[in-house]
């Protein structure tokens, strides 16, 4: 049994008993659901999904801030940041996507600042990195895979979308078609196995030799996690544009 975190027991405290009585229920609705049932009734809320809510409640918390202090004429530091990571993201859809990208950029902006702080959050003693586990990485893959096939079949109709994945011939349809539907399909492991397995790695690396030299060298592996962290929420907001740029592209 992993180590609860002190802010997993907190949750714990305040709502397990209602979160195990929902995935009981959950389980006795539906067999196929007996899976959800919590191994422990008193602890049923597990140390990445308490992450993943505290990951969720600094956005909103950061959100209403910025929000209370926007300013035209005065802006502050905070909105300065947030400014350059909109821009960031804005010119990332307009090159990736182009006409219309701008629409999707506020998937794409959550996507990068969500992972972002899921993959620097471990670095805070007593907390732990959520996108080491891969329910948390396929998650988030998962998000992605529906929100840019719903954009496709939003574009071009479900029939059209169907067409779009078999290619520009007809004759070729037949082959083309399974190949797409594999590739779609395969995206989900792209995305969430890459992120999980650089994070993990990242943090097994950082606990083995920062015991081993605590001088020195855990301060190397932070400023590693750091830089691996941020290019991998680029990676995981990078991908997906690239496939709603695919998604909703049209035959000329």
């Amino acid at each position: 049994m992993e180590h609860q975190l002190w802010f997993t027991w907190v949750l714990n405290k305040l709502l397990g008993g209602v979160v195990a009585a929902l995935l009981g229920q959950l389980a006795l609705v539906n067999p196929w659901f007996e899976f959800v049932r919590p191994a422990d009734p008193a602890n049923p809320i597990p140390n990445y999904v308490a992450m993943e809510i505290l990951v969720v409640l600094i956005l909103v918390g950061a959100g209403l801030i910025l929000r209370s202090g926007l300013s035209v004429e005065n802006p502050g530091k905070f909105q300065h940041l947030m400014e350059v990571v909109v821009e960031f993201v804005q010119s990332t859809a307009d090159e990736i996507i182009g006409h219309g990208g701008r629409r999707y950029v506020p998937m794409l902006g959550t996507l990068f600042l969500f992972i972002a702080i899921c993959n620097l959050i471990g670095l805070i003693p007593s907390l732990a990195t959520p996108t080491a586990m891969i329910q948390v990485t396929l998650g988030s893959a998962v998000a992605a895979f529906l929100y840019y096939n719903f954009h496709g079949i939003r574009q071009h109709g479900i029939l059209g979308y169907l067409k779009h994945l078999c290619g520009p011939m007809l004759a070729i349809a037949v082959l083309m078609f399974p190949i797409e539907v594999i590739s779609n399909v395969g995206r989900l492991l792209s995305l969430s196995v890459r992120l999980y397995a650089n994070m993990l790695v990242g943090d097994i690396l950082e606990k083995v030799f920062g015991g081993m030299v605590p001088i020195l060298v855990p301060v190397i592996f932070m400023a590693l996690h750091i830089f691996v962290s941020l290019l991998q929420a680029y990676i995981f907001m990078l991908l997906p544009a690239i496939y709603i740029g695919m998604a909703v592209s049209e035959e000329h």
